[in-house]
């Protein structure tokens, strides 16, 4: 059974993080959120702090019995991108080292691509103009030509996708052939044909660059495949194939939702201490009928938040244990994005013109957790996926 605290050696690292985002990454969240696109030179020294101490959250093989419960590294680094989300979510992003391509790479990459590719800064390239929480209907092809495959189209919201040095690329190698057809393929920037086309202005995660990438007849070695080339041939295959390539998402889920634990987290932390400052403070020994309705409030955001925690905890272990997460995956994302949504923006109204004002923070916190309920999958997508399982549906009869 999974513990519902953290082991000790999580907790250290834990602690040891919120101290970093709290003096190293805190005093430039208005600095960055305000130069949009500027890159954060500062993240430089947290990236290479963050990489001296990675091996401390790597998987280890259980001593003895195979079946003894493992916290490795999955929960490692929910762990990790919470605490560094509670210092900035977008300067967690801007940090150059590891993107989100890095965990496609490492869910289904050979052991020579993750030799080769696994310690690069890997950005992940699935949304096109026509197709966003669609991943079935991907318009960017993948052609095969002697020794390479020739890969042309366009991707947009790309994250980290001018500053990465790899990107990991969603395209069909037949159309017609629907999800049955879809692959993903290792692109290292500064190949001929891949140029990043523009740079997004946004609303949040304003530090971290979003790009738009186009590629015209690139040409990439035919190893850079991730998974089989193979094209399934009957629904069975098809089905196997194409949840595969989905497999990305079940190990990306986890940390994204954990990232909005983290932005949530801050957004409540300062919350009470401005609150506080005004001579609110909450009592958990009195009984729900004997408070305000801003204690009651506040006391129904941390329960919030506490469901978001536990259920990215879970997603998170049984990823470490070797147990299908597809389903808890999808959870634990479609409450936490919601529950950040709904923290941080109500943090807001209850500290009225302090929480309005750019003198805190809180106003940004809001605006960085409205990203984190869409990428990696919309909150809705991620519902009807959970209810596609536990209706055991398949997704042309539950659409």
């Amino acid at each position: 059974m999974i513990n519902l605290e953290l082991s000790a050696k999580h907790q250290e690292a834990r602690n040891n993080l919120m101290q970093v985002a709290e003096h190293m990454m805190r005093p430039y969240s208005r600095k960055y959120d305000t130069a949009e696109h500027s890159y954060p030179k500062e993240m430089e020294e947290v990236a290479k702090l963050l990489a001296g101490n990675r091996s401390s959250g790597s998987a280890k093989d259980a001593p003895g019995d195979a079946s003894q419960i493992k916290n490795g590294a999955n929960l490692m680094a929910v762990t990790a991108y919470e605490a560094l989300c509670w210092g900035d979510a977008g300067l967690m992003l801007a940090m150059p080292g590891r993107g989100l391509g890095n965990a496609a790479i490492s869910a289904v990459g050979t052991p020579e691509q993750v030799e080769k590719y696994g310690k690069s800064y890997a950005a992940m390239c699935i949304t096109e103009p026509g197709t966003g929480s669609d991943s079935a209907n991907i318009s960017t092809t993948a052609v095969a030509d002697g020794d390479h495959w020739v890969i042309n189209g366009e991707k947009i919201f790309v994250t980290d996708g001018e500053r990465c040095d790899t990107l990991v690329v969603w395209a069909t190698l037949d159309k017609s052939l629907g999800k049955a057809a879809i692959k993903s393929f290792i692109v290292e920037k500064g190949t001929p044909g891949c140029e990043v086309t523009r740079l997004e202005h946004k609303m949040g995660i304003r530090a971290s660059d979003t790009a738009a990438i186009s590629f015209a007849d690139c040409r990439i070695p035919k190893e850079n495949i991730l998974g089989t080339a193979a094209v399934a041939t009957n629904a069975e295959e098809r089905k196997k194939a194409f949840g595969g390539v989905m497999q990305t998402f079940d190990n990306t889920r986890p940390p994204v939702a954990s990232m909005s634990i983290g932005v949530g987290r801050a957004a409540l932390d300062l919350t009470h201490q401005l609150l506080n400052e005004e001579g609110v403070e909450l009592d958990y020994d009195k009984k729900p009928g004997n408070v305000s309705a801003l204690e009651a409030e506040l006391y129904k955001m941390e329960a919030h938040w506490n469901a978001a925690r536990l259920l990215v905890q879970k997603a998170a272990w049984m990823a470490d244990n070797k147990q299908p997460n597809s389903m808890e995956a999808s959870m634990c994302k479609a409450k936490a994005g919601r529950m950040g949504n709904y923290v941080t923006l109500r943090c807001v109204e209850l500290c009225q013109s302090l929480g309005y004002s750019e003198n805190t923070l809180l106003e940004k916190f809001a605006r960085d957790s409205k990203i984190l309920d869409i990428f990696e999958g919309t909150q809705q997508i991620q519902q009807l996926i959970v209810a596609r399982r536990v209706l055991e549906k398949s997704s042309s009869e539950l659409k």
